[in-house]
């Protein structure tokens, strides 16, 4: 497309240019971001090393290795709904559209007066903004109106940023001088960390009574982001990396987890993991791979080669101001792949400035930027979100009694929490036996040429063809959120586990009224992906002639 004879710069182009300069914008602003993504990168390198290993003939190029960790999840949180549609239309330049509504005011101890939505593109997504909304109606009458008076009298948004936004809308697409002055005001105003706050009895009287999150949204001069997650490829190597770099553990207790994580994934590291982790991968290369076998020997080896890298200046994260790493991981157990697992460096504690309605200057600090980490897994379909949310009820209440196990006895921590999953299978193909997780699903060359030479189907069953070779599947990948983890991350890194609605009556939020909020519907996920497995179902089945010919249900029926 063009405007006025000028072509219109791609949306998904704009987006990974954005989220490069978000980046880019986040780690001068926070120094331990970039050094995380230093670990990240040699943690997934390392992972390289060991899939190379466990599957002959696969290699990554740099850029592909940088592709891998490179996705990118943010996390703003905004005040005002008038706000919140800009944000809206800002991100739809971009080719992203809300997914999901997210209570957050409702989620048992972990609730917090906001709810949400995330931004990301339908299709290939990489990356993904949660955007919460202040419900400022979930407070007393008295603190609501502080709190409105205060966030009425900021403006976020340009004047240009508006007219742009407004320019994309009419012309269907920006032209890149636009698209690129569009990306500067989001790294210049929109989402940029300023450390200028306003409304200092308001900012402690909030925290003082447990609602640092809405202290964060209502006295700051702009949307900043709260972090800016990368994607891993281990996730409890990462998290080990992460807590020697911070000086948390001394060096054996990273040969321990960093071990056992790389021994775990050394078991589970088949086709599967290899499709649902590295996505430049097809069928036909992922064929030409031989199977090999990796000993403790190379495990030592590649935890030892990781020690003698984070000996290097760059990774001495325990020179520079931090406040540790989480407890415990967020999501299911490391052998249940299923939707995402997301850990973090705790909040930093950082300087900033009020301003008085004098122009009076007072030195403060805040917490409220951290550094998320997440590795994703499968989609489940109801019947597995189902499974998975008693698993989460019952695994919460079995080491709610002992909230501090997992500081003082991770491993004991994992074997309490992850028994209650113990419904939940281990591999994608039982997943998918028991209609547990979402599959795409295509035809494969042998299939093809059955079906051209006329030879019978004895079957319809996906996963029947694909076990005599006609049919090929991979899992769909989970690329939204989950509300109990996402309140799990933020209760840990602002030290308050929940806050209690203040209101005379504890309001009811829909997401009919976040849309309305937007002005546009918010995707149903969950009906995305079932939608997206069920057009392959039948692509499938035309390309291999069966579309219209009922068949039996199973082999040998």
């Amino acid at each position: 497309m063009t405007s006025h004879g000028v072509p219109l710069a791609p949306p998904l182009a704009m987006q990974h240019k954005l989220f490069a300069a978000l980046s880019a914008m986040f780690g001068r602003e926070v120094p331990l971001y970039d050094r995380s993504l230093l670990v990240n990168r040699a943690c997934n390198a390392v992972v390289c090393v060991l899939v190379g290993r466990l599957h002959r003939g696969f290699s990554i190029s740099e850029e592909q290795l940088d592709r891998a960790g490179g996705e990118r999840h943010g996390a703003i949180r905004i005040g005002r709904a008038d706000e919140y549609r800009w944000v809206g239309r800002f991100f739809r330049c971009f080719g992203m559209e809300p997914h999901n509504f997210y209570d957050m005011t409702s989620v048992g101890a972990k609730s917090q007066p906001v709810i949400a939505t995330a931004f990301r593109s339908m299709h290939a997504p990489e990356h993904r903004v949660f955007t919460s909304l202040l419900m400022t109606d979930s407070f007393d009458e008295a603190t609501r109106e502080r709190i409105e008076a205060l966030l009425a009298r900021r403006e976020v948004f340009s004047a240009r940023a508006r007219a742009l936004v407004e320019q994309s809308e009419r012309d269907g697409g920006l032209r890149w001088t636009d698209a690129e002055a569009l990306i500067e005001e989001a790294t210049t105003r929109i989402f940029k960390w300023t450390g200028r706050a306003r409304g200092k009895d308001l900012y402690e009287s909030l925290c003082g009574a447990g609602f640092k999150i809405a202290a964060d949204i209502a006295c700051f001069e702009s949307h900043h982001l709260n972090h800016l997650t990368p994607n891993t490829l281990a996730i409890d190597l990462y998290t080990a990396a992460m807590k020697y770099c911070l000086g948390a553990w001394e060096g054996g207790a990273f040969r321990h987890y960093a071990g056992r994580a790389l021994e775990r994934l050394a078991k589970t590291c088949d086709r599967d993991w290899m499709r649902l982790h590295f996505r430049h991968l097809g069928d036909a290369e992922l064929a030409r791979f031989e199977r090999g076998q990796v000993g403790t020997h190379d495990l030592v080896e590649l935890v030892e080669r990781l020690l003698a890298e984070f000996r290097a200046e760059p990774f001495q994260l325990m020179k520079l101001q931090h406040s540790g790493f989480k407890d415990s991981t967020e999501g299911p157990p490391a052998d249940r792949p299923i939707f995402l697992r997301q850990d973090a460096y705790r909040a930093l504690v950082e300087p900033v400035v009020f301003i008085g309605d004098d122009g009076s200057e007072s030195p403060s600090v805040h917490a409220a930027r951290f550094g998320e980490i997440e590795e994703r897994w499968y989609a489940c379909t109801p019947a597995g979100r189902a499974i998975y949310d008693a698993c989460v009820a019952d695994a919460e209440e079995a080491v709610a009694g002992d909230p501090f196990l997992a500081r003082r006895d991770y491993e004991a921590y994992e074997r309490v929490y992850s028994a209650p999953f113990a419904p939940v299978p281990t591999t994608l193909r039982e997943l998918l036996d028991r209609g547990m997780a979402h599959a795409r699903f295509a035809p494969t060359a042998g299939g093809l040429a059955h079906a051209a030479a006329g030879r019978p189907f004895v079957t319809r069953d996906m996963l029947a063809l694909a076990d005599c070779g006609f049919v090929s599947y991979e899992g769909i990948r989970y690329e939204d959120f989950l509300p109990i983890s996402a309140a799990g991350i933020f209760a840990s890194n602002l030290s308050q586990y929940g806050t209690t609605c203040t209101a005379a009556v504890k309001p009811v939020y829909s997401q009919a009224q976040l849309e309305a909020i937007l002005g546009r519907p918010i995707i149903d996920a969950a009906a995305a992906y079932a939608q997206e497995e069920a057009a392959s179902r039948r692509a499938t089945l035309r390309a291999l002639g069966l579309d219209e010919r009922p068949g039996p249900a199973s082999l040998g029926a």
